[in-house]
């Protein structure tokens, strides 16, 4: 009896709430202004901190995300008047903001987030807050990972504090276009890294333990994680915050046999600030994508291992999508670049918003594009698979090793074959090679024999590839100078390789085809592997073979 009281009071309770939030929709739509269940949505302390907590519950008001000047504001009643007087105080700070409707039960759930704004300490904000002219000095000091070594041994631990030497650890890696920063401790001291171009470089091996100890302290207060606990892993975020521009550092530390190990992934928003021209697509390549993304509905599949790029490419293709009449959301696991003009929910377990009711849930918003970060269960896959065919453009990842073993894949999480094929329209793999730096790399000298197997190589390729755009065979080879540090690459570019979903496919698929089959088939049709493609931006002057072979396998010319 107890049990089926407590099942009627949650049903209760949820019919209350979801009339709750009808209401909040209502409400929006005569404001005229958009709605937002905050169930669904990160609240950031440091945005609250802009209004008091009693003057927010006075106006039944909360600022839940701040990114340089620009603010969401969610407010219950936007014609009241405190609301207007809250409004006007944050446009005369020089705040440009965005505002939605929402219920009691959201705002609520915004407040309870105060009482960690209360319990930091002053000085830990979560953001770092460094003048852009000692950053931009700073990086100009670190031109060599040598540099920032010697910056830190320089540095006097007596005079200033710990802070100074982590801003001088961010600084050399944002100089040295880092995507992460490593710091593995040792019996007797720690180890730097910075992972630059897919590769990690040492920094220093003899950080001393107790600078380290303190390293890692205030490393955790900006990512407000416990201090006293060092036998548990800990996630966390904080951002780093110069000029108009802001980088968030997501921050991974795990214990190990001599103390704690920490990575701290740097998310530039520059690296996802790409355009379709940016990415190194070819031009034929190029031509299939930007006529995909005309496609009013769909399904397009990114593959490929983790640092392969897919994210940065698949926000390349909303950014082209994104336009005051198109209606674009996200769920992503977690929000790792936060974009201006699209709506972005994140994953969140313990509120039982997995990708698969995260996306049900997006579904009844009425969007026109939707980003699934990963599909990895049936759930996802044919929500997502419903979606492309009601009329909605999607776009995901699911890991393969190449464009053809995504259709296996869904086979594997259980997706009928019918299915996938109505729904899918294309899907892309890639890999990120290293790209030769433009400033010193030296033309290779190419005897006759190898000159043929290039020119042979070219033939064989795909009709649709231009031969005109070939006909110069110029390979290069690194060198180094300055400009890339002595490597001889500077930054990656994207080897991709492009599946349409045909009809034949479609009925290979339906006969049960494995993927040699539908590899072998879309060869037919004039598809370029990705290897292809690499050996082609080889031939383009962009990269090398053996960067080339170092992600698709050996070259049978």
């Amino acid at each position: 009896m107890a049990d089926d009281g407590l099942r009627i009071k949650s049903i209760l309770d949820k019919g209350r709430k979801e009339a709750e939030e009808r209401d909040a929709e209502r409400r929006a739509k005569e404001a005229g202004i958009a709605y937002i269940n905050l169930a669904t949505q990160p609240v950031e302390t440091d945005a609250l901190e802009l209004i008091p907590e009693e003057e927010a519950r006075a106006a039944q008001v909360a600022t839940i995300e701040k990114k340089a000047d620009r603010v969401v504001l969610v407010v219950f009643d936007p014609t009241a008047s405190l609301v207007k007087k809250i409004t006007e105080d944050l446009e005369k700070r020089g705040l440009k903001l965005k505002t939605f409707v929402v219920s009691l039960s959201s705002l609520n759930r915004a407040w309870e987030f105060y009482r960690y704004v209360i319990a930091k300490a002053a000085p830990i904000t979560g953001r770092i807050n460094i003048d852009k002219e000692r950053i931009e000095g700073l990086k100009e000091r670190l031109t060599t990972l040598k540099k920032v070594r010697e910056e830190i041994n320089a540095f006097d631990f007596r005079k200033y504090p710990t802070a100074q030497i982590l801003e001088i650890v961010l600084a050399g890696a944002l100089a040295s276009r880092a995507s992460d920063i490593h710091f593995e401790s040792a019996e007797k001291s720690a180890k730097l890294r910075y992972r630059i171009d897919g590769d990690l470089h040492d920094v220093m091996d003899d950080l001393l333990k107790p600078i380290y100890g303190h390293l890692v302290s205030r490393i955790k207060l900006l990512s407000n994680l416990k201090l006293n606990v060092r036998d548990e892993a800990q996630d966390g975020r904080f951002t780093i915050g110069f000029g108009n521009k802001e980088i968030e550092l997501r921050i991974a530390i795990a214990p190990s046999e001599f103390g704690e190990v920490i990575v701290m992934r740097v998310l530039d928003p520059d690296a996802i600030n790409l355009s379709m021209q940016d990415l190194g697509l070819r031009k034929d390549d190029l031509e299939i994508v930007e006529g995909e993304l005309k496609k009013p509905n769909g399904l397009i599949l990114n593959t490929g291992p983790t640092g392969s790029g897919k994210t940065t490419t698949l926000y390349a293709f909303l950014k082209d999508k994104s336009s005051p009449e198109v209606k674009i959301i996200t769920i992503e696991d977690p929000i790792e670049y936060h974009v201006i003009g699209i709506e972005q929910t994140q994953v969140n377990p313990e509120a039982n918003y997995t990708f698969a009711n995260g996306l049900r849930s997006l579904m009844r918003q009425d969007p026109d594009v939707i980003l699934i970060g990963e599909i990895r269960d049936k759930e996802t896959a044919e929500i997502a698979i419903q979606a492309a065919l009601t009329g909605h453009l999607v776009f995901s990842t699911v890991h393969a090793n190449q464009a053809a073993g995504a259709l296996p894949r869904l086979v594997d999480l259980g997706v009928k074959p019918t299915s996938i094929g109505p729904a899918l329209n294309l899907i892309i793999a890639q890999r990120l090679v290293k790209r030769l730096c433009g400033n010193c790399k030296v033309k290779s000298k190419l005897d006759s024999e190898i000159k043929n197997k290039f020119e042979k190589y070219i033939k064989s390729l795909p009709e649709r590839v231009d031969r005109n755009d070939y006909k110069e065979i110029d390979v290069y080879e690194p060198k180094g100078c300055e400009k890339c540090r002595s490597a001889g690459y500077k930054g990656r570019v994207g080897i991709y390789e492009l599946l349409m979903v045909t009809k034949e496919i479609e009925q290979l698929m339906s006969k049960g085809g494995g993927e040699l089959e539908i590899v072998e088939y879309a060869m037919k049709q004039g598809m370029v592997t990705m290897q292809q493609d690499g050996v082609l931006k080889v031939i383009g002057g962009l990269t090398t073979l053996d960067e080339v072979e170092k992600v698709t396998g050996p070259i049978n010319f």
